[in-house]
């Protein structure tokens, strides 16, 4: 796609924001929208009363398709590029969805799943790094606390929709139009798309050094030109980052698994931990069976079981901003250990309201999941998708947080392939599961895990030099710095990798 220069400046950057947003959008709403439909008896009657081993199949093969786009992505970002990517990856979606707006058969409902996945997948890899990519790096946690608010406002946007359609029942528009809805962002990023520029570090890495100049220049401002210090200053930063990147060279999947002098595995492992921790928490055996969950255990009905998990989630998107306010100044650990604590507390009242099993408790049941939704963003959720790249050495970072990536997707796939079958056959037991989970992450983030919260890349590299696998003596965040030099660390390490940044999801 070739891009002419027909914005500059704030409308640019406003306009590649605004994009890269309704990427982060749609796939929270792909995560809820199943979980919206799934319930309603035309979208039973369609595919035969599927029962709770189907239910699974179907949501969770979306997860497993997620995978395989995030592995597609990796292999191929480099050669389509950051825009090229995003628009390979939205077509994909495009297909997928006609597939399962038009699916009257669960073979062709399951296939059409695993290739929206497969979209988004890619989509998730990219959209992020080319949003880094064009943007000076401020701060770490920020960015990604607002991609998960952004993630998050999709669930109830998904659920309102199939709230609003279940009054077409009896007719298949009822479930066909808020799964068809998804068409509707991907014809904004396709139309948008051709009108904005590749990334800038992508062009340099590509040694198409002129158009990255001109890209600079644009993303500035209407006045800058290719000859302005500051334009010339950021190309050459961006250049010599690209050449040490090529001096250093890929490792090699050995040394990812060899500890050596950087402690390469452990770094692997703790990575992969937080990840684990998202998906381990039970998140997404709320997240996408909520409707479902509140009629089977408590019998609501369909319509309000939709009402309040639209209204759970609108709560969920707005409380999950709160992060980016105290993020960096508590730190990573202190969130991490308090939003496990309080999770895990929330499980275990979910279990005695469904032991109780009275009017109120049913009540009290709904508050516990609205409270376990509200704690678990504002710590687990944003610790999870940023602590891996904070920790992995240069020359490791990006099979390191790959790694790290599977380790999320496979855990959702399997959570979600389960849950339906265990909230019929486990009960109450399933939520001690989550619980216990939770509280064990607790000691495992204080014993295990060093700050990383105003600490340069450098700064871990030589934390993790001097500390052996084990206990860690780094628990409380680092020194305050001026965010001018916090930038030129990250700058002069790497501009974040498809791997660092996919992980928004």
């Amino acid at each position: 796609m070739v891009w002419k220069k027909t914005v500059t400046g704030g409308a640019l950057r406003g306009s590649i924001a605004g994009i890269c947003g309704i990427g982060f959008l749609l796939f929270g709403y792909d995560q809820g929208v199943l979980g919206a439909v799934i319930g309603l008896p035309t979208f039973r009657d369609e595919f035969d009363n599927p029962d709770a081993i189907l239910e699974g199949i179907i949501a969770s093969f979306y997860d497993l398709g997620c995978f395989f786009g995030a592995l597609l992505a990796f292999a191929t970002a480099d050669r389509w590029g950051r825009k090229g990517s995003v628009a390979w990856g939205s077509w994909i979606m495009v297909v997928g969805t006609i597939l399962q707006t038009t699916a009257t058969e669960k073979i062709q409902m399951t296939i059409s799943r695993i290739l929206t996945g497969i979209g988004n997948g890619v989509n998730t890899v990219n959209i992020p790094i080319w949003q880094a990519e064009s943007f000076k790096s401020q701060n770490r946690g920020a960015m990604l606390v607002i991609q998960s608010a952004l993630i998050a406002l999709g669930h109830p946007l998904s659920t309102f929709m199939g709230l609003a359609s279940q009054q077409a029942d009896p007719s298949s528009f009822a479930w066909r139009w808020p799964i068809a809805f998804q068409g509707f962002f991907l014809i904004i990023i396709l139309v948008v798309l051709p009108f904005l520029p590749e990334s800038p570090r992508w062009l340099v890495q590509h040694d198409r050094v002129e158009e990255a100049t001109v890209v600079f220049a644009a993303l500035e401002s209407k006045h800058a030109t290719v000859n302005d210090p500051k334009i010339i200053r950021e190309r050459d930063m961006v250049m010599a980052s690209v050449q040490r990147e090529r001096e250093l060279g890929e490792a090699t999947w050995s040394e990812v698994f060899t500890e050596g002098p950087n402690r390469n595995i452990s770094r692997v492992l703790l990575g992969a931990g937080p990840y684990m921790f998202n998906q381990w928490s039970g998140i997404n055996s709320l997240a996408y069976f909520l409707p479902i969950t509140f009629e089977r255990n408590i019998g609501l009905s369909t319509q309000l079981s939709l009402i309040i998990s639209g209204v759970l989630g609108v709560q969920y998107f707005l409380v999950s901003w709160l992060p980016y306010f105290f993020i960096e100044r508590a730190g990573r650990r202190t969130v991490m250990i308090w939003s496990a604590a309080g999770c895990s507390f929330c499980m275990v009242m979910i279990v005695i309201m469904l032991e109780v099993n009275t009017l109120a408790s049913q009540w009290v049941f709904v508050a516990m999941c609205f409270l376990f939704f509200d704690i678990f963003s504002w710590g687990i959720l944003p610790v999870s998708w940023m602590y891996a790249s904070e920790i992995m050495p240069l020359r490791t970072r990006n099979k390191g947080v790959a790694l790290g990536v599977s380790s999320h997707w496979l855990s959702n796939f399997a959570i979600v392939f389960f849950t339906p079958d265990a909230i019929e056959n486990l009960g109450p037991s399933l939520y001690i599961i989550w619980a216990v989970f939770n509280a064990s992450f607790v000691p495992i983030t204080y014993f295990f895990y060093p700050e990383t919260a105003r600490r340069s890349l450098e700064d871990m590299d030589e934390i993790f030099l001097h500390e052996r696998f084990g206990i860690t003596k780094c628990r409380k965040p680092g020194p305050r710095k001026l965010d001018t030099d916090s930038d030129s660390d990250l700058e002069k390490e790497k501009m974040p990798s498809a791997t660092q940044q996919e992980a928004v999801y």
